[in-house]
């Protein structure tokens, strides 16, 4: 019954513990694609290819759901894996639509034609290929209409972060604020578009200002996986054991994984 969480690296791992806090008797491979990472800078065809390797490999862990825990991954590579090239009997989801649900109000799952909705200013944070994609403002435009997105390419963070540098981290989201606020001055919302980022949630909010809502995503996804494991049962896979995979060296992945997550973690090689 395991379900599988991949991700170029270790932002993955927010979600990851969000899922199993959510689920605590689901088992959980993650993968983390750490030997090529980071994706951010990468193309879109490069992007689409190395997630449907990772996303094979957790089919062979028994995940027959992966939940891509990665926006450049969902970003550039989501639509095409699920048009394309995904198997009857497979799932794969990603990160962008429980955001949105969560900022339109609507119930996962609601296909209803896109409507008005109270927030019409949102500011969006993430990585310069998730930016680049427009794949937020086109999942949007299917659930609501009339909204303003403005997009912030954040280079830097995701590196900082992983150095445990914080300071530095917490200088570029202020900057990268500053620089939104200068085309958006008055956002009403703001997503964090990166699995990294709900460790620097506090610094965003600091520099947006306590009337900005700010949306992150692990809990929302976790939630969501959850409505839909309720919905889709059958997509639960054979796999019984929980792990940690990297194609990365697993000592140097540990070692990192253990200090940006604050708790022990070991990884096996992938």
């Amino acid at each position: 019954m395991a379900v599988g969480v991949f991700d170029s690296g270790l932002g993955g791992l927010t979600v990851h513990q969000a899922i199993a806090a959510r689920l605590p008797d689901l088992p959980l491979v993650y993968l983390g694609d750490n030997a090529n990472a980071p994706y951010g800078v990468r193309t879109a065809d490069d992007i689409f290819h190395l997630t449907c390797r990772g996303v094979e490999r957790l089919w062979a862990e028994g995940c027959d759901l992966v939940i891509l825990a990665c926006n450049t991954a969902s970003a550039a590579a989501l639509r095409r894996i699920q048009e394309t090239w995904l198997p009857e009997d497979k799932r794969v989801l990603g990160v962008f639509v429980p955001m949105i649900e969560a900022l339109t109000e609507r119930r996962w799952g609601d296909n209803s034609p896109p409507r008005e909705v109270a927030v019409k200013h949102v500011a969006l944070f993430a990585t310069p290929a998730t930016v680049a994609s427009r794949a937020f403002q086109r999942e949007l435009a299917f659930r609501a209409v009339g909204v303003d997105v403005e997009a912030q390419p954040c280079a830097g963070i995701v590196d900082a972060i992983e150095l445990g540098d914080e300071i530095l981290a917490e200088a570029l989201v202020t900057s990268h604020v500053e620089s939104l606020l200068r085309r958006m001055p008055h956002p009403q919302a703001a997503i964090l578009g990166c699995t990294h980022y709900p460790l620097m949630e506090a610094a965003f909010q600091r520099a947006l200002g306590e009337n900005v809502t700010v949306y992150s995503q692990a809990g929302l996804v976790a939630e969501s996986l959850a409505d839909y494991l309720r919905r889709r049962p059958e997509f639960l896979g054979e796999g019984r054991e929980s792990k940690y995979l990297t194609t990365g060296d697993p000592v140097r992945v540990s070692g990192k994984a253990t200090q940006f997550m604050r708790r022990p973690i070991r990884f096996e090689a992938a």
